[in-house]
């Protein structure tokens, strides 16, 4: 009786352990489902930890992790690597414990961002559209201000850096001195049909055609395309798309910490990360994982040292999370108001 006294004691705590899930906050829809199939699934797996999710766009979830900072609600976080900038500012990121993470040692340099996060997928903000609805060829970024392109052109107003870089860059400035590009900017505005505050929506004025040009993330295109619809995603001549790199991190305070450097690990190795290629059309930040041969050579997708460093401009993470709401204030005033 006294040995399964023991036994009981000992037993009922470690299988409510067990129970206790791990919460990562990611975006929703196809980006929830994804990590959920191809990361979450094989974790539980392996571990017998479940894992539950917290969803909304990327400034939502900061400004809740902001509010729960003495008791965080999550353990993983997916965000972008600008944003991620502000978490850690907030203190809201546990410095990472490589020796828990060994799949970090095959990452491309540009997906280290911090000892905070590091990158997990990539892909480019670039230009999309339907041949479909659209009078000739778009094969530049400077195309987007011709005058056939009148009333067509759709673009995020939530995070604007991207057009604004790029106008800035058309002008011989880059984010550091984005004042270059207003001038060149504004006069878009005749060409602008639309602006988006997610990813649905952008997706939704492309199917409908109410703004069949885009500033658009390839990894939304891909997905249209791979519903069958008649969409055209480029790489500039003129100047190379925006890279985006989604970055995941472990917060700080979390009572899971161990859980989710190994669930972040598992997300970086070269077979999840095989997976989340095939699924996301996006590209790997592991360069030993593959990358199917349809997928080699498109825009957001690179497979080398090489490619990461021409195929894309990579912002500064510290320039763009500390400019984003100068940036989105100007954008407001001078490009959305009419």
């Amino acid at each position: 009786m006294v040995w399964l006294a023991l036994v009981l004691l000992l037993a009922f705590p470690v299988a409510a352990l067990a129970a206790d899930p791990l919460v990562v906050s990611v975006w929703g829809g196809n980006w929830k489902d994804t990590v959920e199939k191809v990361v979450a699934k094989p974790f539980t797996a392996k571990t017998g930890i479940p894992v539950e999710f917290e969803v909304g766009g990327t400034l939502d979830r900061l400004a809740k992790a902001r509010v729960s900072k003495a008791a965080p609600l999550v353990d993983v976080t997916f965000t972008t690597t600008h944003v991620g900038r502000l978490y850690i500012s907030d203190g809201l990121f546990e410095k990472l414990d490589m020796t828990k993470i060994p799949n970090s040692k095959d990452l491309a340099r540009e997906a280290l961002r911090s000892d905070y996060h590091l990158g997990t997928w990539a892909y480019v903000y670039t230009i999309a559209y339907r041949p479909d609805q659209v009078q000739g060829e778009i094969t530049k970024w400077t195309d987007l201000w011709e005058p056939r392109l009148k009333g067509k052109v759709g673009m995020p107003d939530f995070d604007p850096s991207h057009i604004i870089t790029i106008s800035a860059l058309l002008d011989g400035g880059d984010e550091t001195n984005w004042q270059k590009g207003q001038e060149r900017l504004k006069r878009i505005k005749p060409n602008i049909a639309a602006f988006f505050a997610t990813d649905a929506r952008s997706q939704d004025l492309m199917k409908t055609g109410e703004a069949p040009v885009q500033v658009m993330l390839s990894i939304n295109a891909f997905h249209l395309i791979g519903q069958g619809m008649n969409v055209k995603v480029i790489t500039p001549a003129d100047k190379p798309g925006i890279v985006g790199i989604d970055t995941a991190a472990v917060m700080a305070g979390s009572k899971k910490a161990a859980a989710a450097h190994e669930f972040i690990n598992m997300a970086l190795s070269k077979e999840i990360q095989e997976q989340l290629v095939t699924t996301f059309k996006a590209g790997p930040t592991n360069l030993k994982a593959a990358v199917p041969t349809a997928l080699k050579g498109q825009p957001g997708v690179f497979t080398s040292p090489a490619e990461w460093k021409d195929r894309g401009y990579i912002m500064n993470d510290e320039v763009r999370a500390k400019t984003l709401a100068a940036w989105k204030e100007w954008f407001n005033a001078n490009i959305v108001a009419k």
